[in-house]
């Protein structure tokens, strides 16, 4: 058995969803993981953010204007069954006045996890009276039931595979099971979620906890490119990556994969392959546990990067100095992207404003503090175990007139990372297409 996860730009419309619908009866008995409509989760954080801000009416009005969106697409979805549509509508409409029920005076965090609940419901349950509506005998598995993390917030794995295997045997004569993305309970039973770009984590957890066969993210592109499209012409998707390659790239920007989804299934030792739905026919990316080798797979580009310098001539000889300069990003739970030392000085980067004025101000006590602004990360990624030749000095050749301010090899075997201005990134992406893949498709 697989997993299939569909996110919200596949099932964005009542054409995708059809379109979707034929997926999945091609593909067989599979559990079918679906994020909410495109659009929807960010509406919901909208009408929640206006009932913090107890502005009930205004977050009536944007329920109203949500509302109307699904009952056009209903309208369409089974246009010329009015029963299923029918159907449909009664799970969507309580959903709809259940958060209805919510837009009182005491609105916290607990409602809004409650609210941001109902696109992955809405989704699931059109789904599934579609699939009913066209004679396939599908079954909701709700995630609710099964997903939980635990007191420290990370997935309850021994506890989803039991509830999962039995909602499994319970339901074994289904042609295919339908289930939500993103949602989960936590320790105390209350609805949560696995934050932004969770369903793909949803699908990981799932599929580790039943041993899929395969997992497989569909998403409106054929695959992860060896460049960013939006700022490169001529990309190509990439056939294959080792998960630590897969993981660099998505954790240094590229959307298409969310970084915490390929651990589950890397452990597990279960292949994740990335395909688009707009091209079903379409190769796609396979992502497993092994790597081709000698070769530079991908690039990819993490913005708003902020470079922080320590320079402090007691560094020289100590011991114990960075363990304080750590400590201080340990203290403000900020997380470094990239380090350089010597011996006097220490770089490291960070992605987030947020208590940056009392980390530099902290810093201050241990030497002198300057910063830069407006940086982006570049990182290159493919086989870099250090012994191999070359691809480093082509990956610095192909950098020699973009002025770097820092450089990171040899914390992985899998990435290099240099760090430019933000006025540099496109000039830098498109030099690195050039003499890492270009110049190799010539050779």
């Amino acid at each position: 058995m697989k997993v299939l996860k569909f996110g919200g730009t596949s099932v964005g419309s009542a054409e995708r969803i059809k379109n979707v619908a034929n997926l999945i009866v091609e593909r067989g008995k599979n559990i079918i993981v679906l994020s909410a409509m495109s659009g929807t989760t960010n509406t919901l954080v909208e009408i929640a953010d206006y009932l913090y801000k107890h502005n009930v009416d205004g977050a009536k009005e944007t329920i109203n204007v949500l509302e109307a969106k699904y009952v056009d697409t209903l309208k369409e979805l089974f246009a010329g069954n009015d029963e299923a549509r029918e159907k449909a509508a009664t799970e969507v409409k309580a959903c709809f006045n259940y958060i209805r029920s919510l837009t009182k005076d005491l609105f916290t965090v607990f409602e809004e996890k409650e609210i941001l609940a109902q696109g992955e419901l809405m989704s699931t349950a059109m789904m599934n009276v579609y699939l009913q509506s066209i004679g396939i005998k599908s079954v909701i598995l709700p995630a609710l039931d099964y997903v939980r993390t635990d007191k420290s917030g990370e997935p309850d794995t021994q506890y989803i595979r039991q509830k999962l295997s039995a909602l499994l045997d319970k339901y074994a004569t289904a042609d295919v099971y339908i289930t939500q993305g993103y949602i989960c309970r936590n320790a105390y039973g209350e609805i949560d979620n696995l934050q932004r770009g969770g369903s793909d984590y949803s699908a990981s957890l799932v599929g580790a906890a039943i041993n899929a066969e395969e997992i497989e993210i569909w998403t409106d592109i054929d695959g992860m490119h060896n460049n960013d499209p939006r700022y490169v012409e001529g990309t190509d998707p990439v056939d294959e990556l080792h998960f630590e390659e897969a993981a660099e790239l998505a954790y240094f920007g590229a959307k298409i994969l969310h970084p915490t989804c390929v651990l589950p299934a890397k452990l597990n030792n279960i292949p994740v392959r990335l395909l688009n739905t707009m091209c079903p026919t379409a190769k796609g990316t396979l992502i497993y546990n092994t790597t081709a080798p000698h070769g530079v797979k991908a690039v990819a580009a993490k913005d708003n990067i902020i470079a922080i310098k320590i320079k402090s001539g007691r560094m020289l000889l100590a011991y114990g100095f960075l363990r304080k300069v750590f400590e201080i990003f340990e203290t403000y739970k900020t997380s470094i992207d990239m380090i350089a030392t010597s011996e006097v000085g220490v770089s490291v980067t960070v992605d987030s404003e947020k208590n940056l004025d009392n980390i530099l101000d902290d810093l201050k006590k241990f030497g002198t503090v300057t910063i830069d602004r407006d940086m982006v990360i570049i990182c290159v990624v493919g086989d870099l175990e250090w012994r191999n030749k070359g691809i480093e000095a082509a990956a610095l050749d192909a950098l020699k007139d973009i002025p770097v301010r820092m450089i990171s090899y040899g914390g992985s075997n899998y990435n290099i990372s240099f760090l430019v201005s933000k006025d540099d990134k496109v000039r830098a992406l498109n030099l690195l297409s050039e003499h890492l893949f270009k110049k190799a498709k010539k050779d």
